[in-house]
């Protein structure tokens, strides 16, 4: 049994700690992949409701605009500051010896 959970162990801590694997871009994929199919599962459901007063299509207009995906932000609006121009760590003085 020892052998078996020592086994099970080092496989999974190889799965997860190789590096050909990035971990982040992995998780971050399957979340929005998921949210995905979920916004999509949810907008389905919405639209089989059938409405017969003004009131429950004010309802299914305002769910259907709370599922519209937001944009990922690109560029910052704000300028970014320059590299600066020392390199870290800076170099040692030649009077230092």
């Amino acid at each position: 049994m020892f052998l078996l959970r020592s086994a099970f162990w080092l496989t999974l801590a190889f799965l997860v700690i190789r590096p050909e694997v990035d971990m982040g871009d992995a998780a971050a994929r399957i979340s929005s992949n998921a949210m995905e199919r979920g916004s999509q599962f949810v907008a389905a459901q919405i639209e089989s409701i059938e409405c017969t007063d003004l009131h429950c299509y004010g309802g299914k207009a305002i769910a259907a605009a709370a599922l519209q995906s937001i944009p990922q932000p690109g560029t910052p609006m704000h300028v970014l500051p320059a590299e600066g121009p020392v390199p870290l760590p800076r170099p040692r003085p030649d009077r230092a010896g």
